[in-house]
């Protein structure tokens, strides 16, 4: 199963994402952000204590679909937190490529989750970007088409879309619905 939890910032997605996993023996969570400065590591510590303390974290800033790969067989969810963090990561990575090439990496690495999902439950958590202001720069811009387009294909590949706002949950995409 694959499941995709979009929503803003700070609008529960996090929680909610945690709350599908709750009731589940093993849990792998899958932390995509570096702590690069003290507001980063604050909130990376403010998202580690709200886990249960036997889930397994795995710190995993670029290699997602390894690390899918690898766990998927021994738990039953696997909690990616988040891929617009990851996204940003692998921007970073390959800040000479053009957008086409970087697009290109992401969906590869989403369709190597896809397929590495099927023994396990994969949520995803990811960060609507297109409701806000345009950006001011052109890399912001560039970014929020990547991460819109990254979006979409994890949507598309997803077996259920959340679209989380103000802390609910709203079921956009099902297993059986019309596509």
């Amino acid at each position: 199963m694959f499941s995709l939890v979009i929503g803003g910032a700070r609008s529960g997605k996090s929680a909610f994402a945690q709350s599908l996993c709750a009731g589940a023996p093993r849990v792998v969570y899958l932390a995509t952000a570096r702590a690069e400065d003290a507001e980063m590591a604050a909130r990376i510590q403010r998202h580690r204590s709200a886990r249960p303390a036997h889930w397994v974290t795995i710190e995993e800033g670029l290699d997602v679909a390894s690390a899918v790969e690898r766990h998927a067989a021994t738990c039953e969810f696997i909690l990616l937190d988040c891929l617009t963090l990851w996204l940003s990561n692998l921007c970073w990575e390959h800040k000479d490529a053009p957008d086409d090439v970087v697009l290109g990496l992401a969906t590869r690495e989403l369709v190597r989750m896809k397929t590495a999902s099927a023994p396990c439950h994969v949520v995803i958590v990811t960060n609507e970007v297109g409701c806000g202001l345009v950006p001011e720069s052109s890399l912001g811009r560039s970014f929020r088409d990547l991460q819109g387009w990254v979006n979409q294909e994890a949507a598309r590949s997803a077996d259920w879309v959340h679209h989380v706002v103000a802390g609910i949950p709203v079921a956009i995409k099902q297993p059986g619905a019309l596509r």
